[in-house]
């Protein structure tokens, strides 16, 4: 996992303020929602991970550095 700074986290607190909407492009786990999937992001936590509830209601965060997502306008 990389490491996060303090301007990079910042960053993307302000990039991803809680109730953006989120549509995942990737993520590394057997568990995760499918590609594709719609979520509302509640927060970002110390490590930058998204903390998100996928609209299939899967609650796994998307790892910072590993996953990826991009902003909808739903």
């Amino acid at each position: 996992m990389r490491m996060i700074t303090k301007e990079q986290l910042e960053a993307l607190r302000s990039r991803y303020p809680a109730g953006t909407r989120v549509e995942l492009l990737q993520m590394d786990d057997v568990q995760a929602p499918p590609i594709g999937t719609k979520g509302t992001v509640t927060g970002v936590d110390d490590t930058g991970s998204l903390m998100v509830n996928w609209d299939n209601g899967s609650g796994l965060n998307v790892i910072y550095g590993i996953d990826r997502v991009r902003k909808v306008v739903d």
